[in-house]
């Protein structure tokens, strides 16, 4: 914990947060605009000693990565679904867990992309847990964690809610750029 808090405090970020330690949840990081996310929402998490696991594409568990990955947390998510659906996958392991805490970026890329993923709503809503709402924002230089959302089941309106809420956050990503925050549409 201390290594983390002083790796960004010498870089100059800050966390703020205020929402509860919650045993099981998602939590929704955005905006994702490149792979320094990552490190930085590790730091962040690790600063205030609490736990976190992350989706991550099979492809990147490779030996010796694979340990590292697994040994942070990481779930490895096939390409391929090869007949099973991750979304039930996860929320069998929700449903099994005592603890557990998974963060996702629903933009699932770090280019621009005006349709978010939404099977982190899915999952939540199966596994009746809260999303909590992260924010990376680089102009501030300020990770935050300071609310959360429950599913209600109606995943348009539930992601444009959610979209709403780091819209007036007025977060910038790295890239700003390539942050969306268009309302979602009905596929």
């Amino acid at each position: 914990m201390k290594i983390s808090s002083l790796a960004l405090k010498i870089f100059g970020w800050k966390v703020q947060l205020s929402t509860p330690n919650f045993a099981k949840s998602i939590i929704c990081v955005a905006p994702h605009t490149s792979n320094w996310d990552f490190v930085l929402g590790e730091l962040a998490i690790q600063s205030v000693g609490r736990k976190s696991g992350f989706l991550m594409k099979q492809s990147w568990f490779f030996p010796p990565m694979n340990i590292i990955f697994k040994s942070m947390g990481g779930i490895p998510v096939p390409r391929k679904k090869n007949g099973i659906s991750i979304t039930t996958a996860v929320i069998d392991k929700f449903n099994r867990a005592t603890n557990l805490n998974i963060a996702i970026t629903p933009e699932g890329t770090r280019k621009k992309v005006d349709q978010w993923k939404t099977g982190f709503l899915h999952i939540a809503y199966g596994a009746k847990i809260p999303v909590q709402l992260a924010a990376i924002d680089y102009e501030r230089k300020t990770i935050s964690l300071n609310d959360y959302y429950m599913p209600t089941g109606d995943i348009i309106n539930d992601i444009n809610y959610i979209k709403n809420y780091y819209l007036n956050l007025g977060v910038k990503g790295k890239y700003p750029n390539r942050f969306s925050t268009a309302p979602q549409v009905a596929k």
